[in-house]
């Protein structure tokens, strides 16, 4: 049983004022441009610490109660799934352009350009909220530069592109050649992912009420994907969880780049389901001896969350560019 913990009204502006003063303190001698991204590339605190990443927090509601989806600082990953389990039914809201605003303003005042990448066009307008910022601020500082990125992706595939990003600027290349790569390279960053628990996908509209039924009577896990404009897409329909296990390393072997020898980053996400999780991380750590650095998994956050509910994991990696 999980302990109760008192639900905290936030305040948004006390949200990007927390953030903006952790950026300012920490990033601002890091390099010539602040690389940041939303929260919802699912990626744990001390990687945007340590990667030196500032990120903007999209929100949720649930039972009545605004949260920032903030990590699980907020709200712990076990207690809000649970919570879903239970039958809440959690909301979400983009960052909206005023947010934006008060999240770019201190870094350009500080003298920094901005890279700023956002989540998938194809699933949140934050995008557009964060370009129309863009727009406005360029105007008030016509000396500083704020490129706007769509990353056309999720979750920690979205935050698979952060890394790479991150190390290109590390590497020292400037915010023109790291946009440039992430304009040219974010189709190759593969999104796979199953669930065991299709309620919250019957929800969204993922899939009818018929389909969810069914499935559920005859042990169905969806495998679905990310097309190349962003949007999830169902791709097959397998029974039994050890066998979508298995498809979903099948994907990968069969669009990873450079087959068993790849050498980059590979994540995985999940919702309330790590030991599933760490069934596919053993699979593709088999396969890919060569990974750069283990395979990492991480929570689905509050946002995402929201949509997928429990019984989801995701694998992520660099392969071909997608195509449909």
């Amino acid at each position: 049983m999980l302990p109760k913990k008192p639900h905290v009204v936030y305040n948004r502006e006390d949200v990007v004022m927390k953030t903006t003063k952790y950026v300012q303190e920490d990033l601002r001698d890091m390099s010539d441009f602040i690389l940041s991204c939303c929260s919802t590339a699912d990626m744990p605190k001390s990687f945007f610490e340590e990667r030196n990443v500032a990120y903007v927090c999209f929100h949720f509601n649930m039972d009545g109660k605004d949260y920032p989806d903030d990590l699980g600082e907020s709200m712990p990953f076990p207690e809000f799934y649970k919570r879903i389990e239970e039958g809440a039914q959690p909301t979400t809201s983009q960052v909206n352009v005023d947010e934006f605003t008060n999240f770019f303003e201190p870094f350009l005042k500080e003298g920094k350009d901005i890279l700023h990448v956002s989540l998938s066009s194809g699933l949140s307008g934050s995008f557009n909220s964060a370009s129309i910022a863009a727009r406005d601020l360029m105007e008030k500082y016509p000396e500083r530069t704020i490129k706007v990125v769509d990353s056309l992706g999720a979750s920690s595939g979205f935050g698979v592109l952060m890394t790479y990003l991150a190390d290109l600027r590390d590497e020292g290349k400037s915010l023109t050649e790291v946009y440039d790569w992430a304009e040219k390279n974010k189709l190759r960053v593969h999104h796979w992912f199953f669930s065991t628990d299709l309620t919250s996908y019957k929800r969204g509209g993922r899939i009818s009420a018929t389909s969810a039924m069914v499935g559920t009577l005859l042990g169905i896990c969806p495998l679905l994907n990310m097309d190349k404009e962003g949007h999830l897409i169902p791709r097959k329909k397998i029974r039994t969880k050890k066998k979508v296990i298995e498809e979903l390393v099948n994907m990968m072997k069969e669009h990873v780049e450079d087959g068993p020898d790849y050498k980059g980053y590979c994540y995985i996400s999940n919702s309330a389901c790590e030991e599933d999780a760490e069934k596919v991380r053993d699979l593709v750590e088999a396969y890919c001896p060569n990974l750069k650095g283990k395979v990492l998994i991480n929570s689905i956050g509050t946002v995402i969350g929201s949509h997928t509910g429990p019984g989801t994991v995701a694998l992520f990696f660099l392969g071909d560019e997608r195509v449909d």
